[in-house]
């Protein structure tokens, strides 16, 4: 619920500032047609509110707060606030680009200064030149491949993290499901240890018991996060569902491995569940995105046998590529994951014998 409105409350609002209008600023073409266009009313894009004034009226209107600062133009662009703040910060970051871009334009009108002269003339039309590069550096594009979603914005990765945690969360249940067959665990692991029934059945039922519980719990989660929180996952749905599916799996079958595995009562390997699940959250950056690369860049191994790891892994391919590559990669590693626990499980149930019941 926290995470439904996020986006809008931190919408960037229209920051007003002021131009001292002088001479200087009159004859750069770049800083007159860049502010012209971040300050335009019709655009999507409109930054700022920009007033064009004298440098006495920009310093009362400074006073009076009705600008967060203005910008100067002498031989550097100065730029004059009272506070310091976001919007202060991104004003003096826009005039920084702008004084950039100005020094391209120079670098370039240069080199073709000295091409001309490289032919032999000398004979050149300065302002036609810086006219042309002008033109030149205003007509070019940058062309980006938008490889992401268009329905998915930052806060998605919070409700990926959710799902992944839900998932991982499936341990307890798997947990609950083998400790009901253990003999030394519950009194109905008892009367299936003395049955004259398939224990491998048995073991069996109750973990599709507890696989099944898990599914419709996420099914509540996807159903309460899109219809309630109005949560829109787009054309992915189809994929993160297969996700989810498979990293509850993957949880399931770790919690299966912890109640065999450990020897101890059902609140120790709760806790060893939950323990295991939120440092496996935390270096997979669930609490913060920068801990999953500071992992990945120092100990890349321990996130490649992460099952945290490889959920939100599978969340952000999905996010970041036009592929599936990755995505795929992430799914067969969780159902390695969920084998290798299964496996090891069966292998401490083998063992286990019993002096009495």
């Amino acid at each position: 619920m926290a995470f439904s409105d996020i986006e809008n409350s931190e919408k960037l609002e229209i920051i007003n500032i002021a131009i001292v209008e002088n001479q200087e600023f009159k004859d750069n073409k770049i800083f007159q047609e860049a502010f012209e266009e971040l300050s335009d009313e019709n655009s999507e894009d409109r930054l700022f509110d920009t007033k064009y004034v004298t440098e006495e009226e920009a310093k009362k209107l400074l006073q009076d707060d009705e600008i967060v600062g203005y910008m100067i133009l002498e031989e550097k662009p100065r730029v004059i606030f009272q506070s310091n703040g976001i919007n202060e910060t991104i004003f003096k970051y826009v005039t920084e680009e702008i004084v950039q871009n100005t020094e391209i334009v120079g670098n370039l009108a240069k080199d073709e200064i000295e091409k001309e002269m490289m032919r032999g003339n000398y004979h050149l039309d300065y302002e036609k030149i810086y006219k042309n590069v002008l033109e030149m550096v205003q007509e070019q594009e940058v062309r980006i491949e938008n490889v992401s979603n268009s329905n998915l914005s930052y806060t998605m990765i919070e409700f990926y993290t959710l799902i992944a945690m839900a998932c991982l969360y499936g341990g307890i249940l798997g947990m609950v499901a083998i400790n009901q067959n253990l003999a030394n665990m519950s009194h109905n692991g008892k009367r299936v240890s003395v049955a004259p029934i398939s224990k491998a059945k048995m073991v069996l039922s109750s973990v599709l018991a507890g696989y099944v519980a898990q599914m419709i719990g996420l099914a509540i989660l996807f159903v309460y996060t899109i219809f309630v929180l109005k949560v829109d996952y787009g054309s992915n749905l189809p994929l993160i569902i297969l996700l989810g599916a498979v990293g509850s799996l993957a949880g399931l079958s770790m919690g299966l491995a912890i109640g065999t595995v450990v020897k101890t009562n059902e609140g120790v390997k709760t806790g060893i569940v939950i323990s295991v699940t939120m440092l496996g959250c935390f270096l997979s950056g669930m609490m913060g995105i920068t801990m999953k690369y500071i992992v990945d860049k120092n100990i890349p191994i321990v996130n490649k046998i992460n099952p945290a790891s490889m959920i939100t892994d599978g969340f952000y391919s999905l996010y970041y590529y036009n592929t599936l590559n990755r995505y795929y990669f992430n799914i067969v590693s969780l159902l390695l994951f969920a084998i290798i626990m299964i496996m090891i499980s069966y292998h401490s149930l083998r063992r286990q014998t019993y002096d009495s019941i």
